[in-house]
């Protein structure tokens, strides 16, 4: 049922309120509206860069001049991007007590900068740099230039603090993601198929540990079928603004809603 339908809006308000206790799982999907291609799908990324030749461990490691050409490119998007309304409304939803954790597949930063403050980042972030053969760590700022190929002051090139195909999920974020998965009394998940391993296994986590998952996608996922309790299909930011509407009292507008004249 689509988000613009009131009775599963309702019913995925209703739950949320209910529990209080909700864990939102995100992935590309959000971002599309700031501007940040997924990178599946007909403009996605992976139609430009073939993943194994541009986006793996072993790529970075045999040819970093040459990575740096699709990194460069998403730097560049992702530093030029602004939290859109879905962000936004995750930011509004944790300061009603309503959303106490973000997951983010992302590493483009938009959901710190719409104001989440809890949020663990499942595959790192592209602001900062790190050399794999001393290992000491940059601000993207302090060594990237548009177009250029950073170096570490031990002269190899460095790579983004991002997880790359081939590449192991820090343990921190990991661990992190599934205690969040197992407490939560809701998982939202936003903008995600869910396909990539491990973060694929969050949403069966926190369904086997007695959470309603809520997906909010535009089109049926491989969750859809036996995990989704509630699929709002729509865009991210039109099913949180209509959440926001059943959540927020009567009398006041939601975070971002038109002011009107």
């Amino acid at each position: 049922m689509r988000a613009g339908g009131s009775g599963p809006v309702r019913e995925a308000a209703r739950i949320l309120d209910g529990r209080r206790n909700a864990v939102a799982l995100t992935g590309a999907g959000i971002s599309v509206e700031s501007g940040i291609p997924s990178f599946r799908g007909t403009q996605g990324m992976w139609t430009k860069y073939d993943p194994m030749e541009y986006a793996t461990l072993h790529a970075f490691m045999r040819s970093p001049r040459k990575v740096w050409e699709m990194l460069s490119e998403m730097i560049s998007v992702c530093g030029g991007a602004a939290p859109n309304a879905a962000h936004k409304g995750l930011a509004a939803l944790e300061e009603m007590g309503v959303v106490r954790a973000v997951i983010t597949q992302n590493v483009d930063g938009l959901h710190q900068a719409a104001g989440s403050r809890r949020v663990i980042e499942y595959h790192g972030n592209l602001d900062e740099l790190i050399c794999v053969h001393c290992w000491k760590r940059y601000p993207t700022r302090d060594r990237w230039t548009p177009g250029g190929v950073p170096l570490c002051d031990c002269g190899e090139v460095l790579k983004p603090n991002v997880v790359l195909f081939g590449e192991s999920i820090p343990w921190l974020p990991q661990e992190q993601a599934e205690e969040e998965a197992r407490a939560c009394g809701v998982l939202l998940v936003i903008g995600t198929s869910a396909q990539v391993s491990p973060a694929c296994d969050i949403p069966r986590i926190a369904k086997e540990s007695g959470a309603a998952v809520i997906e909010i996608n535009p089109e049926e996922t491989s969750l859809s079928g036996n995990v989704t309790d509630i699929h709002l299909r729509g865009s991210a930011s039109d099913a949180i603004r209509l959440l926001l509407k059943e959540l927020s009292p009567g009398d006041e507008a939601p975070p971002s809603a038109p002011s009107g004249h």
